[in-house]
């Protein structure tokens, strides 16, 4: 990924990309299953697990940045790396799209969707749990995977271009403060939609399955052309901000639109014959 030289550019980017990180079908999952223990067990903490999950996880992003940025201020990321990286996120997306559209189309209809993600079902057990820095550390052990430390490390390399330890410091915390937002307010709506379980939720709960599956598969699709055409990577060079801004548009259209079409369906319900 080639980050952009302007520091505010830069700092913005890193924080839609933090967003976007929170929005993944994992983080989704997790949020979601954690939220339903809660709702169970603690109901007072369930809102606030989206949270709790992304301060842990961007802890961990943190000290990944700053290991990199203290060991060397001269250490590249190596060129394997980023192609390594781009066929597991092709691979993984991929898979994350067919089994989301598959929940979705299987569901009975008196069920609500719940978001499926790799390490989610890998980690599932560990989603029962109330207490607040047992949820923290559900979100660091997410973010020991590949694309969370090649993306830090990432980080740390440009920001040292930039002035130092300090300048990793504050891209790590834009990070995680726009996957703290994006966590957060996906752990308060999950919340919502749970204590409801009606038909509002179930549909809406559709929606965003559908959603999920559209937006992983979509971008696995265009990470294969980029790799495989290089005139799409080329025109994506400098737009990197806008696609992350285009994507987190979608899932928020896509909880409006749920929303939207389960109040009309519900005023269609309530119409007298």
């Amino acid at each position: 990924m080639d980050l952009p030289t302007d520091w505010i550019a830069l700092l913005a980017l890193v924080f839609i990309l933090g967003a976007k990180h929170g929005l993944d079908a994992d983080h989704l999952a997790t949020i979601d299953g954690l939220t339903r223990h809660n709702l169970r067990f603690a109901p007072g903490r369930a809102r606030w697990c989206g949270s709790l999950f992304s301060l842990g996880h961007g802890a961990i992003v943190l000290l990944i940045a700053l290991g990199v940025g203290l060991a060397s201020a001269k250490w590249q990321v190596p060129e394997w790396m980023e192609d390594l990286g781009t066929w597991i996120s092709i691979s993984f997306l991929t898979l994350l799209g067919i089994l989301n559209l598959r929940a979705v189309l299987t569901a009975p209809a008196g069920d609500m969707v719940a978001t499926i993600g790799i390490k989610a079902g890998l980690l599932r057990r560990l989603q029962a749990t109330s207490h607040p820095l047992a949820i923290a550390a559900v979100g660091s052990l997410f973010a020991l995977s590949f694309d969370t430390m090649s993306q830090a490390a990432l980080f740390a390399v440009t920001a040292t271009q930039h002035g130092g330890v300090a300048h990793t410091l504050a891209l790590g915390l834009a990070f995680t403060v726009g996957m703290l937002l994006a966590d957060g307010a996906n752990g308060l709506w999950i919340a919502r939609l749970l204590r409801r379980a009606d038909h509002r939720a179930r549909i809406a709960s559709r929606v965003m399955g559908l959603m999920v599956a559209a937006i992983s598969l979509s971008v696995a699709a265009f990470g294969l052309a980029r790799w495989l055409h290089a005139d799409v990577s080329q025109w994506y060079e400098g737009k990197e901000l806008m696609v992350g801004v285009g994507v987190i548009v979608l899932l928020t259209a896509s909880f409006l639109i749920g929303n939207w079409l389960a109040r009309g369906s519900e005023l269609i319900g309530a119409t007298p014959d």
